[in-house]
């Protein structure tokens, strides 16, 4: 088996908001994939004491040891359980009942001798490539699908989608936002190999338009996930325009992260 990750901030001097693991159970049966990419508040109250990269790593750090020490746990209900243990370590001091308490995209892989599960939550990918060496998109795509009107304003978008009907969710404090991801299942025999990635890697594709999401896999398998990462960064700095909209706010460099590994 081989593995790789690799995670960047998107500004030297801010701290990476993302978080990636590879968990490999001692039995050598298994193992999981786990990348998040925190939120990046306003500048506003956010009603937490906490930083992201506090709530992420916490998540994080949550999901890698549930998905390996429970593996007849769903992925959503390890999602669910991390989510209420996180909740749990700040809820004394925080109002986690505020739209911008600190929150995170979901990418979730686990596999088995028989299987190999998979959850998505918001905007990072899940790319899946079976035997035959067709690659596979998992997405949730809600928030790719809301109008550009929809997200002018943060006030907007809190107020009307974020973790709202008819808009998008995150993992934030409520566990039960682990029923709107979007999940699956197939047969281990059937997988060749998996990445997660947040959307700051993802740009290579979906900004930048340097290949599909099969070129990427390709690009990371031959030339590894620093390449891909390294490779964004030059694509960042030589657009002229230099920014992409988030929710009403521009990015020129975004936290980049890949996980990957072949089974």
């Amino acid at each position: 088996m081989r593995t790789e990750l690799v995670s960047e901030p998107g500004l030297a001097d801010h701290p990476n908001e993302d978080f990636a693991s590879v968990g490999l159970p001692a039995s050598g049966q298994g193992g999981s994939l786990v990348v998040l990419d925190g939120v990046t508040p306003p500048r506003s109250e956010t009603g937490c004491l906490h930083s992201v990269p506090w709530f992420t790593a916490r998540l994080g750090g949550a999901l890698t040891e549930l998905t390996v020490s429970l593996p007849d746990v769903p992925l959503a209900e390890a999602l669910s359980r991390a989510i209420s243990r996180t909740s749990a370590a700040h809820a004394e001091t925080c109002d986690l009942s505020h739209p911008r308490t600190p929150q995170a995209t979901v990418v979730l892989a686990r596999w088995s001798p028989a299987s190999v599960e998979y959850l998505v939550l918001s905007d990072s990918a899940l790319l899946v490539e079976t035997a035959d060496g067709t690659v596979t998109p998992v997405l949730d795509d809600r928030l790719a699908r809301l109008p550009r009107s929809a997200l002018a304003t943060d006030a907007l978008v809190d107020a009307h989608y974020r973790n709202k009907e008819g808009g998008f969710f995150t993992a934030a404090a409520d566990p039960s936002v682990a029923a709107r991801a979007v999940t699956g299942a197939l047969p281990r025999s059937e997988v060749r190999t998996l990445a997660a990635l947040t959307d700051g890697a993802g740009r290579w594709v979906e900004k930048f338009r340097e290949g599909d999401w099969a070129d990427f896999l390709a690009l990371v398998r031959k030339q590894g996930a620093r390449a891909l990462v390294d490779r964004v960064r030059e694509l960042e700095r030589a657009d002229a325009a230099g920014s992409r909209t988030y929710l009403g706010r521009s990015k020129t460099h975004d936290d980049a992260t890949v996980a990957y590994a072949e089974l």
